[in-house]
């Protein structure tokens, strides 16, 4: 569809269009990018990498036209006269019909939805201009991150073989996924491994020893101490993505916050930056360490040389055991990346709700950005499918990513007033 014939039409049919159009556009959209990476099941890797691409295009869309920040990656060029809102719009629409072919007819939708909301009422500025930049800013991005290695094609793997290292694990024994996230081009960190952690704990230290027998007992299916608030914490956080979750919360938080157009896109694209860039540091870490998982090494014990690490070889996981390395953990480092760009701009001491698409119905409520984190951490132990170390190195990673990107992404500009 071409966007200037649907701007166009859209005043003859406006009235008519479903859709959830309200004041700003930026958080309708992307509520538009949360729902498509849910009707697709887009893993949380792919999924995190597709909410950024949206995310810098409608952020540099928008900077386009005020000029205020350093941009993601296009630079300010737009007409002088393109309007705000269609911007966001087309960068959008571009990306998500690119990304999720598929799904072209709920953004065509939406599309008309939004651009009748303009129609009604305009701001003076010309929509066939602000579409137009707008598409071509998404454009941009997408032929920027096409080329950051997501099509790497990798050798085989080769699995270690020695106590500690990762083996295929059930449901499908087959080789870790995602390994072409350790070496992709980043949004913002400087490469892959810029914060490399130090190696996982000794299989014969104490601290091992320790978290594998939290592991063992908390997140085992059959496990008598994990409560039903445990085990529903594990199901929360392990049966949506973190982009979904944290996309949610972010737009429930502007809304309730009444921010600003420009807010709103600067604080959505340095997340999902933040999202994105913690995935790819984190892969790196995990090919580079290659740890075994905790069903792995429970039902193995005998062979990793601890004394006092009892093998128990029907030890199943709560939750299926994600098909790549377990050190350092994925879900607390992103999520900690996340909820950190949001404490910057909110304060960390800031209620909030969560909502996962795993248990609808269900609504977590928090009284601070940590507190969430926190409970991330605990998912993955009471899941069974991660140590309490590896939680904390990702967390750890998550807030270094955070912070990265906070430094370094869509700056305020020499001159320019703070909005």
């Amino acid at each position: 569809m071409k966007l200037t014939l649907v701007c166009a039409l859209v005043v003859l049919g406006a009235l008519a269009v479903p859709g959830f159009a309200s004041a700003d556009v930026v958080t309708d959209w992307n509520r538009t990018t949360v729902g498509a990476l849910e009707v697709d099941h887009t893993p949380p890797p792919p999924a995190m990498r597709a909410a950024a691409i949206v995310q810098s295009a409608v952020f540099d869309a928008l900077n386009g036209i005020e000029r205020r920040y350093t941009p993601i990656h296009v630079q300010p060029a737009a007409p002088y006269d393109a309007s705000k809102r269609a911007a966001v719009v087309g960068a959008a629409y571009e990306s998500l019909v690119a990304l999720f072919p598929a799904q072209q007819p709920t953004f065509d939708a939406q599309l008309k939805t939004s651009l009748a909301e303009i129609a009604e009422n305009p701001d003076g500025y010309s929509i066939d201009h602000g579409l137009a930049w707008g598409r071509a800013v998404a454009d941009g991005i997408l032929a920027w991150r096409g080329g950051d290695g997501i099509a790497a094609v990798l050798p085989p793997y080769v699995p270690g073989g020695a106590p500690g290292n990762w083996a295929p694990t059930p449901p499908t024994f087959g080789p870790p996924l995602f390994r072409q996230y350790a070496t992709m081009t980043p949004f913002a960190l400087k490469s892959p491994s810029q914060f490399l952690p130090p190696p996982p704990p000794s299989l014969t230290s104490g601290s091992y020893t320790q978290d594998f027998d939290e592991t063992k007992a908390m997140g085992s299916a059959t496990s008598t101490l994990r409560t039903p608030f445990d085990t529903q914490t594990a199901v929360f956080w392990g049966t949506d993505t973190p982009a979904a979750i944290w996309n949610r919360v972010a737009d429930d938080l502007a809304d309730a916050n009444h921010t600003t157009l420009m807010q709103n896109a600067r604080l959505l694209a340095r997340m999902n930056v933040a999202l994105a860039d913690a995935v790819i540091a984190i892969w790196n870490a995990k090919n580079t360490y290659d740890t075994w998982r905790p069903i792995t090494a429970i039902q193995r014990a005998g062979t990793d040389g601890n004394p006092d690490t009892a093998p128990e070889l029907a030890w199943t996981p709560l939750l299926p055991t994600p098909q790549f390395q377990e050190y350092p953990a994925g879900h607390p480092g992103v999520s900690n990346a996340g909820a950190s760009v949001l404490a910057s701009f909110y304060g960390n001491a800031t209620p909030f709700t969560a909502t996962s698409m795993g248990l609808p119905g269900v609504v977590r409520s928090f009284t601070s950005f940590s507190e969430a984190t926190a409970q991330v951490e605990d998912a993955r132990v009471f899941g069974g499918m991660h140590f309490r170390f590896s939680c904390d190195t990702g967390r750890m990673m998550g807030a270094e990513v955070a912070d990265y990107v906070l430094h370094t992404v869509a700056l305020l500009r020499l001159g320019r007033d703070v909005g």
